[in-house]
């Protein structure tokens, strides 16, 4: 949680920093944005001119919540579907990809699509970059569906604004927020000196009248037709009166009606005899012709009938121009005419209406005073002072160092977690929080990983319980093999039955590998001699996958089997496939900004500069090992997040054609497969670069990572299923702990085992 202080700049000025030098580097601002016609495009577009003139330096990218109306808007603009989820997700991927330090939200109702905008959640909770919300809107009496997702948001926020107090206590009463949590900042103004009305009247036809003006999007409960109806009165003691009703229909009103209540209006001045003494401008004004127009006004009315808005964008900036001001009395003109700042009138009554523009009008000297009040305190709410306030909290969180875990990481695990996970079959597939969960059964996929784990354990200790455990695992996957299809089935269930006849590529795949591994390096003959046969008896049909992973995890299993048998012609025709597919692959994929073999990023992708290193070194290939380097820096700086730490491909983001990584999803796998391919990196080179690459993915396992939260569970070896921007997924599936053990031998195998500081142990 952000420490934030509870400011209400009214009449005071709060002193800041240096107002220069941005708090953070790269912020990303989510509204609306111009030429949109709407209140929330008009702030949001204000905000971001305000950043970038008072913080040249900081990088801004805005974010426009695009509601389908065609809107064309800027090219710096990035826009997100309002009706679409993914595109929610997706732009918090870009967010987090892009360094930024933190995500500004501007929060209204009726904006984000879904149920009550709850689009909006899908983007909140798939990044944990610091979270600043700007509540527009803050309802008494919300919804059920309203409350259920403003409260989420409100759960998720770091720090929350609201431009009114009455908006902090209703979040206090009503959806038991602390105060220290909520800040007062008033509406952003622009700096404009104070004029004399009479002399910007001529410009808009307005010479020789007493203007009255209300300006903003134009529907029924800006209660402009009860001014109308004061406007009698009014004229009958000033019948140089004009009210200047400024701004075009609501463009959801217009959707829905198209301009019947303005024609309503206007028939009413008919009707009363003032059309004269009306001036409808049916247009949406550019504000600096909308600020002169302001300026030329006499006095402002907001004759507004919701008595519970907690925001007036017009209402601030006629106080920022120093206009005299009659309001009814809704929320925030309550609080920003108080103290003799303006006048306020019961809603919807036109007497009261009358009465009070009248005095104004009746005693220019009191008037003038009204307006000096509120200019001066105008000039507390000015742009450079609203965004330095909201930015401030920011501060410490953009200090934050790189998490970084315990001191020290052992690299030898207790195996309690996959034991609890292997019964007398083989290895379960999914867990329940720690607990294994038969209804999902077992897959040859995590069976072959555990053989490779008992293997690479059984070497250090090959009369302990790894070698009942290897003979557990080898069984499963003996059982697993097809000899008819002469293939290996993937999954079965807990009743012992199998699902399929025959299993994906990638689970064939990775099966040779384990059997590869074990018929070279198993500590134990008769597992050896069992494994080498089986292995030549699957390479032959095996051996022409057509998927790149397929094609490398069957190179690791040929790599390692020539460890020992260096002849193997099978072996070498498995590793010589591979790499000259992967090759070809990546020369067809590759862009100038994209060194990698597949337009996309899935799962396990560092397995695919690891098998091309690996085939490299085999084969005594020098184009397979450059590409199998420059591939694997690529992966690698796009799996570095913004403060360093690593940040594995996120699966909410896999299958996104040339498209940067998306944070989160984060599973334990790409961890696992970014270590091995640094250890095949450090072989080939010798080059301590990749040292420190498998060092900083080994303690993403525990909490050097985007949320500094450990994945595993040394006390028993276990590891949770990912990381998620809202926290880590707690079930502990095969694959997951499987990761982490596999993991840790290959930190013991290739460097030695490894501290937080880089040393070896």
């Amino acid at each position: 949680m952000l420490d934030i202080e509870h400011p209400i700049l009214l009449d005071g000025d709060t002193a800041v920093a240096d107002g220069r030098v941005p708090p953070i580097a790269r912020l990303a601002l989510i509204g609306n944005a111009l030429p949109r016609k709407c209140g929330l495009a008009t702030f949001t577009s204000h905000v971001a001119d305000a950043l970038r003139h008072r913080y040249p330096t900081l990088v801004l990218d805005h974010y426009a919540i695009d509601d389908g109306s065609g809107v064309a808007y800027a090219d710096d603009i990035h826009t997100i579907s309002f009706d679409e989820p993914a595109a929610f997700r997706e732009a918090a991927g870009r967010i987090e990809a892009s360094g930024a330090g933190a995500i500004w939200l501007q929060h209204e109702y009726g904006i984000f699509g879904g149920e009550a905008g709850a689009n909006i959640l899908e983007l909140i909770n798939s990044t944990s970059l610091p979270l600043v919300v700007t509540l527009h809107t803050v309802l008494e009496h919300p919804s059920l569906a309203e409350r259920r997702v403003f409260e989420k948001l409100l759960a998720r926020a770091d720090y929350l604004i609201v431009m009114a107090a009455r908006g902090a206590d209703i979040l206090r009463r009503v959806h038991g927020i602390e105060p220290r949590r909520v800040a007062v900042i008033p509406h952003g103004v622009p700096d404009r000196p104070m004029r004399d009305p009479n002399a910007l009247k001529a410009r808009f036809g307005w010479s020789g009248r007493q203007v009255l003006m209300t300006f903003g999007l134009l529907a029924p409960d800006k209660g402009v037709q009860h001014m109308i109806e004061a406007m009698p009165a009014i004229v009958a003691d000033h019948p140089e009166a004009l009210y200047a009703v400024v701004g075009a229909t609501h463009p959801n009103l217009v959707r829905r009606e198209g301009e019947v209540h303005r024609e309503a209006l206007m028939a009413r001045a008919a009707e009363l005899g003032v059309a004269d003494h009306i001036f409808f401008t049916d247009a949406f004004v550019e504000q600096e012709e909308l600020l002169d127009m302001l300026q030329a006004s006499d006095v402002y009315v907001t004759p507004y009938l919701n008595m519970a808005q907690v925001t007036s964008g017009t209402l601030s900036y006629a106080v920022a121009v120093g206009k005299p001001i009659v309001s009814t009395p809704y929320l925030h003109a309550r609080e920003l005419l108080a103290n003799d700042h303006g006048l306020l009138v019961p809603a919807a009554d036109p007497d009261a209406l009358a009465a009070a523009v009248g005095a104004l009008l009746d005693d220019p000297e009191h008037r003038q005073e009204v307006a000096e009040r509120a200019y001066r305190r105008g000039r507390t709410m000015l742009w450079p002072r609203v965004v330095e306030r909201a930015l401030a909290p920011l501060a410490r969180s953009a200090r934050r160092p790189k998490h970084r875990g315990s001191a020290r990481v052992a690299t030898s695990l207790p195996l309690t977690a996959i034991k609890r996970m292997t019964d007398a079959t083989g290895m379960l597939q999914h867990g329940v929080f720690s607990i294994a969960d038969r209804n999902h059964g077992y897959c040859i996929d995590d069976n072959a990983r555990a053989l490779l784990l008992a293997v690479r354990r059984g070497r250090d200790e090959p009369d302990g319980e790894m070698a009942q455990l290897a003979m557990t695992y080898a069984a499963f996957i003996q059982h697993g093999w097809n000899g008819d299809k002469r293939a290996f089935r993937n999954f079965m269930g807990y009743d012992r039955r199998w699902l399929e006849t025959v299993g994906s590529e990638d689970s064939n795949g990775r099966t040779l590998w384990a059997l590869g591994y074990a018929a070279s390096h198993a500590p134990w003959p008769a597992l050896r001699d069992w494994a080498r046969a089986l292995f030549e008896r699957a390479v032959l049909n095996l051996g022409a996958f057509t998927f790149p992973r397929a094609k490398a995890f069957a190179a690791l299993g040929g790599h390692a089997l020539l460890a020992s048998r260096p002849d193997d012609h099978l072996a070498r025709r498995l590793v010589s496939q591979a790499g000259t597919h992967l090759l070809a692959i990546h020369a067809k994929a590759r862009r100038d900004d994209w060194m990698w073999f597949e337009p996309v990023l899935a799962y396990d992708n560092a397995r695919l500069s690891e098998a091309l290193l690996r085939a490299g070194e085999i084969l005594e290939n020098d184009e397979m090992i450059a590409t199998g380097l420059a591939t694997l820096d690529w992966l690698v700086k796009c799996q570095t997040g913004p403060r360093g730490s690593f940040r594995p491909v996120g699966s909410n983001g896999f299958g996104r054609a040339y498209a940067a990584p998306l944070a989160y999803d984060q599973q334990p796998l790409e961890a696992a497969a970014t270590i091995d391919a640094a250890a095949a990196a450090f072989a080939a080179t010798g080059d301590a670069r990749w040292r420190g690459v498998a060092r900083d993915a080994f303690g993403w396992f525990f909490g050097d990572n985007d949320r500094g939260i450990p994945l595993a569970e040394p006390v028993e070896g276990g590891c949770y299923d990912g990381l998620m921007a809202i926290g880590v997924n707690r079930n502990q599936g095969a694959e997951s702990i499987l990761a982490l053990h596999l993991a840790a031998a290959a930190m013991a195998d290739s460097f030695g085992g490894s501290d937080r500081t880089g040393q070896e142990q």
